[in-house]
């Protein structure tokens, strides 16, 4: 049950944006926050969601190779993915809002610069400027979440509605970029622009102003620079392995160097005064659980829905948007049990929830392998996309609370830093991986070894969260 506050209560809670401990109420403008917060991450799904359905449209404008082409959603996740870290830790000290509201300007500017490129390297210039601007805006809004809603029954409530947007802006992309892909593929780079400017209003307008600082905050210039180069490199080969292979020489070297660096990045932050990162962050076992487990598992979900693509479109000729409503009642499921997962996390805690989420997908992929020649709709595809949903919506909000939960305030934004980065470099690995394993995949029979892989990647992501602390 609530509990009553006190006019000044009421009034501090308003004005901070913070909820009151106990308190699952919250006041109109705690609920624009939230949707504020949750729409930067609504707004990736639907950036990636709506551009791999428009590349088809682009290929042909510019009479490109497909390898060309596959660099438009490529540019993205590249940047995204390298940026995370330093956006997330950029947010924690220079200011969560302002990092966020730069970041939805230049996002904003630059989608609508990309809807009048006339040449497709522009267009592939404009992506990984946006993926560097979504790598500071998703971890500060993020951070902005944890802070402005309390751990506990709080934070836990915010993180389930986050999911619900999470997953609407994925599975909704395919169906709108079919829509805008079929009428102009550039009115697919306006409405992004038009959303990322939305959500900058409305961050100037009801985001509480950054705290000031009692010190003048110093950015740790060398460990930026090495952990930037190593971030790069690393998701640039990972996202190069389906092209050209694991033991190609180029993948090797990739690996090696991104390696070297990111080592030195830990040298540099163990001398230095002020490190951009506090490396005695990981000994927290939680964190560490956490960000395995989503590494695990968005591997496992990239690999299915590569998998899934394959043999709906390849093997059987239909479009994406056609797929996207095999995947509507997964989404579907996810945003009913959205905002109610805070009080079952609540109600039979944190970890029960998250563990009955990951052995969902154990039978989910199992009973994928069940496919034949024809789709089976009713006795496979609907059940499959129902327990995936399932699993979505237990396990990635209760992951995110389990990595969040307990660290200082000061950390929040390299804490959301690191769990993003955990889910978009396990994405492009298990993408990777999967590729490696079935391709050509000219018959059916070709996609079981994928299949297994991803029932492989729900075990082990059941054994990393084996890892989290005991409270």
């Amino acid at each position: 049950m609530s509990t009553s506050l006190t006019p000044n209560e009421e009034q501090r809670g308003e004005a901070t944006g913070s909820a009151p401990p106990g308190d699952v109420r919250w006041s109109a403008r705690q609920w624009v926050l939230l949707v504020i917060f949750s729409g930067a991450i609504m707004l990736d799904g639907l950036e990636n969601s709506m551009i791999a359905v428009a590349i088809p449209e682009i290929q042909k404008a510019f009479g490109v190779t497909a390898a060309t082409a596959q660099w438009v959603p490529g540019a993205y996740i590249l940047a995204f993915g390298a940026f995370l870290l330093l956006g997330g830790r950029c947010a924690d000290l220079f200011g969560r809002k302002r990092v966020f509201v730069i970041g939805m300007a230049v996002f904003a500017v630059i989608s609508l610069l990309g809807a009048f490129a006339d040449d497709a390297f522009l267009i592939i210039l404009t992506r990984f400027v946006k993926g560097v601007a979504a790598g500071f805006t998703a971890p500060a809004a993020m951070s902005l979440l944890t802070t402005t809603f309390q751990e506990g029954a709080q934070r836990n409530k915010a993180f389930g509605i986050f999911n619900v947007f999470e997953a609407s802006g994925y599975s909704s992309g395919l169906l709108i970029g079919g829509f805008l892909a079929a009428l102009n593929w550039r009115s697919t780079f306006v409405l992004p622009a038009v959303v990322a400017a939305v959500l900058m209003v409305g961050a100037m307008k009801f985001v509480p102003a950054d705290p000031p600082r009692t010190e003048r905050s110093k950015l740790d210039v060398g460990g930026a620079l090495t952990l930037l180069l190593g971030m790069l490199i690393l998701v640039f080969t990972v996202v190069e392995v389906p092209e050209i292979g694991w033991a190609n020489a180029r993948t090797i070297g990739g690996f090696l160097v991104s390696a070297a660096l990111l080592v030195a990045f830990v040298v540099i932050e163990r001398r230095t005064r002020e490190p951009l990162i506090r490396l005695e962050l990981f000994r927290n076992r939680n964190l560490v659980a956490a960000n395995l487990s989503t590494f695990l598992l968005y591997g496992g979900a990239m690999a299915f829905q590569f998998v899934l693509a394959l043999y709906l479109q390849n093997m059987n000729g239909w479009e994406p948007w056609q797929m996207s409503f095999i995947i509507l009642p997964g989404t579907a499921l996810t945003i009913l049990i959205g905002p109610k997962l805070g009080w079952l996390m609540d109600r039979f805690g944190v970890n029960k929830v998250l563990v009955v989420g990951l052995v969902s997908f154990i039978p989910c992929y199992l009973l994928f392998l069940r496919i034949g020649p024809e789709p089976d709709l009713w006795g496979v595809l609907v059940p499959v996309a129902l327990i995936w949903g399932l699993g979505f919506a237990l396990s990635l909000a209760a992951l995110m609370v389990a990595g969040t939960a307990g660290i200082r305030d000061e950390d929040q934004g390299l804490a959301a830093g690191l769990l993003n980065s955990s889910l978009q470099i396990g994405g492009a690995f298990g993408l990777a991986v999967v590729t490696a394993v079935i391709l050509p995949a000219t018959q059916l029979g070709d996609l079981y070894p994928g299949i297994w892989l991803m029932v492989g990647c729900a075990v082990l992501t059941l054994l990393a969260h084996g890892l989290r602390k005991r409270a």
